[in-house]
């Protein structure tokens, strides 16, 4: 085992952090890219473009769950999480390639766009799923109960949401074509190099006071923590499948390259917010006030700025400054809610667990494609948008409140080799 990983410094979480980065960076490539090629390049309309991002959550569903299940039994390839990370990270790599040639293969082949790009969008998603687990998972698998485990999913924001913003700023400034190319490699690159110099424990061993049998009766609290985050990816997930039709039809912005250009910026400054707060801010506010108290704060900060694009979103800078607000409860979203859930459940059965975690994610995914999609498509008033993420943000602090605070010490958690 390396130095850097035996004292679980900075430069092992943010080397930790790659992978996590790699798909994180997938997904946002995704989010900025998928439904301005679709809406602006192919001409799919609100409940089209809903339907194609149907099949990520589907993926997400099967795929998280039986990956995890599947990784914390197994050991091949030097790992537990390691092959299903350079496995994803392929398949990832190549999904993002075939984006821009959508269009190419649905005339070559005489199978209409939609039916093309339904399973492209599958295939992504279900490649970034099948990473998106171990890559979390092994987080927990390294890493000490308590502030340790903090840190290591803190600066898994961090590093990722720096590269997220790296993301949104190449599609603002060279647009999403340079954007997905880009992608391509680093995607490849971050999934394949890290997990090299990342030595797993074999055997995973639950310490503290509340192991394995206290830890079942923490059952109560998952679901709580699953409700409440699934409030808050409903928000989320409204806000960025829709949001390019908000720009379009509230804010009268119709040219393709220049609404495309104020949903980059929009994320960008998103997700610079969330990339900075989480170890620099949000972690060290945690040790004082506790995380579930943090997370609550940073939802109700999310949904005010939701709330304030409803109210007074008339033009891109002051979009730009309500993301800004809303910023504070994605960096909290993408980070605290690991340390939180990771230390209610077994760590032998960790992979397992992240994927049900994931339920709570993909399921409002399900709803915002399948049906909040024909409601904001008939909508006269494109504000809706933000108000359902407003209103879904609120629900998600007000559930947080019923969480209550995990108490563990710092002991270390796996076993020698």
């Amino acid at each position: 085992m390396r130095a850097i990983q035996q004292r679980l410094t900075k430069s092992f979480f943010a080397l930790l952090s790659l992978p996590s980065t790699a798909m994180g960076f997938a997904l946002s490539v995704q989010i900025s890219a998928l439904s301005w090629i679709l809406s602006t390049q192919y001409q799919l309309d609100i409940h089209e473009v809903g339907i194609v991002w149907a099949a990520g959550p589907i993926a997400g569903i099967v795929g998280q769950v039986v990956i995890g299940l599947i990784s914390d039994k197994t050991w091949f390839w030097g790992g537990r999480r390691r092959p299903f990370i350079w496995i994803g990270g392929t398949m990832a790599s190549l999904s993002l390639l075939a984006l821009p040639y959508l269009g190419a293969i649905s005339e070559s082949t005489g199978i209409k766009l939609l039916a093309v790009a339904l399973p492209v969008a599958l295939l992504l998603d279900l490649s970034i799923n099948i990473s998106f687990n171990p890559t979390r998972s092994i987080i927990a698998d390294v890493t000490p109960e308590g502030d340790k485990r903090t840190q290591g999913y803190t600066w898994m924001q961090t590093i990722s949401g720096m590269f997220g913003v790296l993301a949104y700023a190449i599609g603002a400034i060279s647009g999403n074509y340079t954007l997905i190319y880009f992608s391509v490699f680093l995607v490849f690159l971050f999934s394949m190099l890290p997990p090299m110099f990342i030595e797993e424990p074999i055997t995973l061993i639950t310490t503290g006071p509340s192991a394995a049998e206290g830890k079942a009766s923490s059952q109560g609290e998952l679901y709580r923590i699953y409700v409440a985050h699934g409030f808050c990816w409903l928000g989320v997930q409204t806000m960025f499948v829709y949001m390019i039709f908000f720009v379009k039809e509230n804010m009268l912005i119709t040219a393709d390259d220049a609404s495309g250009q104020v949903v980059s910026i929009s994320f960008l400054v998103l997700n610079t917010v969330g990339f900075i707060l989480p170890a620099f801010v949000l972690e060290p506010l945690a040790r004082k006030i506790g995380r579930v108290r943090v997370h609550t704060l940073s939802m109700v900060c999310m949904a005010a700025g939701y709330l304030l694009i409803v109210i007074a979103g008339t033009s891109p800078v002051l979009v730009y400054t309500f993301m800004a607000i809303a910023g504070i409860g994605w960096a909290a979203t993408v980070s605290l809610p690991f340390a939180i859930m990771t230390e209610k459940v077994d760590k032998r059965k960790m992979g397992f667990f992240m994927g049900i975690f994931n339920l709570s994610v993909v399921i409002p995914q399900l709803l915002v494609s399948l049906v909040l999609g024909g409601i904001i498509q008939v909508a006269a008033d494109k504000s809706i948008i933000f108000i359902i993420s407003a209103v879904s943000l609120g629900l998600s602090a007000i559930m947080w409140t019923f969480v209550k605070e995990e108490a563990v010490g710092q002991q270390p958690t796996t076993s020698p080799r």
